[in-house]
């Protein structure tokens, strides 16, 4: 009774100026402002052999520290796909100075830890430790780079490390599905290829390949020193310069180049009627990161949303689809995205269904992306919109994943874009803006799916590409 009288008074409150209302939501948008002007500010610094120097010091008792390195599976052929992937796993092996052991043990006394992964663009080496740990950190991380042993017995040992890790990827249906989903759209480019690679390169790469690949990319122009949390950044500075001091700023020969990837409208079908449910993946070609569209397609994203079954309130959201699959039974769950890349995308959605619903599910995902296209009102991107911006905060929490932003946003931008900035392209999209990216980049356009499981009940890639355009008197 008494939340009813509170809304009834809000009503009336509304009804007759709405003046409280009003003072509140400004309130409101003051303080969401003045946080992110307070948020530390990015420094950056560039040594003199190109190294770019970059942290955020807010304080903390914990830090981050990480290099980001311009190199991935993107950067590699067909002869030696899954090298970056392969060296990632042999940087903790052991160095000219520290045995493996002694590596773990120094890490694991500092209480530290410390981790690497690979993307189809860039390869990350990372610590997280105490703030007065960070010099050791450096130290560490310089080392793991700059003098890796890659001794012989720990290549074999890890080749069959890797070639388990590919086992278990495969029983990863999702993994599986958007590894194909980049098969099929970029085929027969770089970006088409697996980051971990086939098992016939992964039992053949040697030390030779893992030294060629680390004399090509491990450039300092190509690598960013990533910081956040208790980190002075001229302190930083000083350890970038004294830890990292062999790294070389020239290539020899040719410096590598990021060959153009050609999206394909196409698909990829594994029919398993063994497997309980269909994996689907449809999306079309969209852009990169630094594109004027990409803040559009990323409300765009934010719009259509993501939902699982096991979450309630499925018929009371605010998500079209996720209305629909809620009262209809359409999927188990599904989900949108926007994989951007430095001069391509993947904007699409993948879904989890029954056997015999994959063509209901789909066809409800058609019918979403055209109403994007033609109808999507205000009201909705402003919903979007200040979901992406919580979204956007929420994934800064800790000083791990503001590292990780900074180092990737310097590799792809080559600055960090400051959160305010950021706030104010996501407020200038309207929905007009968000009708005239989708018309762009979904209407009558050429989609890729990937699909694995019992889908005998999808579409042909026929019907799926009539349906990517409405005719209407």
């Amino acid at each position: 009774m008494a939340s009813l009288l509170k809304l009834a008074n809000n009503l009336r409150l509304t009804s007759t100026g709405g003046s409280i209302v009003k003072r509140l939501a400004s309130s409101h948008a003051s303080d969401y402002r003045a946080a992110l002007v307070n948020v530390p500010p990015t420094q950056v610094t560039q040594l003199d052999n190109g190294l770019r120097v970059a942290s955020e010091d807010s304080g903390a008792s914990t830090a981050t520290v990480g290099l980001w390195i311009d190199a991935g599976s993107r950067y590699e052929d067909n002869n030696n796909n899954g090298v970056a992937h392969f060296l990632e796993h042999m940087a903790f092996k052991g160095t000219a100075k520290r045995s493996q052991t002694d590596l773990e043990l120094e890490v694991e006394n500092l209480g530290a830890h410390l981790n690497a992964y690979t993307s189809r663009e860039q390869t990350v080496f990372y610590a997280k430790c105490l703030s007065k740990h960070v010099p050791k950190a450096v130290e560490i991380l310089g080392d793991i780079i700059q003098n890796s042993k890659l001794g012989e017995s720990e290549i074999e040992r890890e080749r069959g490390v890797i070639l388990r890790e590919m086992q278990e990827v495969e029983s990863n249906l999702q993994e599986v599905v958007f590894d194909h989903l980049h098969a099929t759209a970029y085929q027969g480019t770089p970006l088409g290829n697996t980051i971990l690679g086939p098992t016939k390169n992964i039992q053949s790469i040697g030390k030779t390949d893992l030294q060629n690949y680390i004399a090509l990319h491990y450039k300092t122009p190509r690598i960013v020193l990533a910081a956040s949390g208790g980190v002075h950044h001229n302190d930083l500075v000083k350890l970038a310069e004294k830890e990292l001091n062999k790294l070389s700023n020239t290539f020899d020969g040719k410096i590598p180049q990021l060959s153009a990837c050609r999206f394909t409208g196409s698909e990829i079908r594994v029919r398993d009627d063994s497997l309980p449910l269909a994996h689907i993946a449809i999306a079309v070609e969209g852009c990169g990161w630094t594109d004027q569209d990409n803040v559009p397609l990323m409300v765009a994203n934010t719009l259509i949303g993501a939902w699982d079954r096991s979450q309630g309130g499925g018929v009371n959201n605010a998500s079209h689809l996720a209305r629909a699959s809620a009262e209809s039974g359409l999927c188990h769950s599904f989900q949108s995205f926007n994989t951007c890349y430095k001069d391509t995308g993947l904007w699409g959605i993948y879904y989890v269904c029954d056997p015999m619903k994959c063509e209901d599910m789909l066809f409800n995902i058609q019918s979403e992306w055209m109403r994007l296209c033609t109808i999507v009102t205000d009201s909705e991107v402003d919903r979007a919109k200040n979901l992406l911006k919580t979204n956007m905060l929420l994934q800064l929490d800790g000083t791990t994943p503001i590292c990780e932003d900074i180092g990737r946003q310097m590799l792809c931008y080559g600055r960090r874009i400051p959160l305010h900035e950021l706030e104010k392209r996501i407020d200038s999209v309207n929905a007009q803006n968000v009708r005239d990216v989708a018309m762009k980049y979904i209407y009558d356009r050429c989609p890729a799916v990937a699909a694995v499981g019992p889908v005998e009940n999808l579409p042909d890639y026929n019907r799926i590409r009539s349906s990517m355009y409405w005719l209407r008197v």
